[in-house]
């Protein structure tokens, strides 16, 4: 039996346990399906794995399953948002961006949530201290 068949779809395998911090190369699409498959079974309708974390930078790459959404709360300091597949809604009370493949968007220093219209795959990437 092959590792990818020992493991639950989404759990880190080891290759999967690297993070750019400790020099790998982070294959995002793989990554992202199996945090894709791991969202769409949770609970919660997403899953995340820090991809890389390295002195003052932490980026975070987060599967969200169509119609959930990551309530609102804080934001992170200096911080961008990436969606790399699928559609999602930044919002604030003020204003919503909408998000779809390889759009950029900076998050707005106030409270927001994230929605996903489809399942979707972003990378949070957020300046530390």
């Amino acid at each position: 039996m092959n590792a990818s068949a020992e493991k639950p779809p989404g759990a880190p395998g080891p290759a999967d346990e690297a993070h750019a911090g400790d020099g790998e190369v982070v294959a995002l699409r793989r990554a992202g399906e199996g945090l894709l498959e791991a969202a769409r079974a949770a609970d919660a309708g997403r899953a995340a794995r820090t991809v890389v974390a390295v002195p003052g930078l932490r980026v975070t790459l987060l599967a969200l399953a169509a119609d959930r959404e990551l309530a609102e709360h804080e934001a992170p300091g200096a911080a961008t948002l990436t969606c790399l597949a699928g559609r999602v809604r930044l919002a604030t009370a003020e204003r919503e961006w909408v998000l779809n493949d390889s759009d950029l968007v900076p998050i707005p220093d106030r409270r927001h949530r994230l929605v996903a219209d489809t399942d979707a795959l972003v990378l949070l990437t957020v300046r530390l201290g």
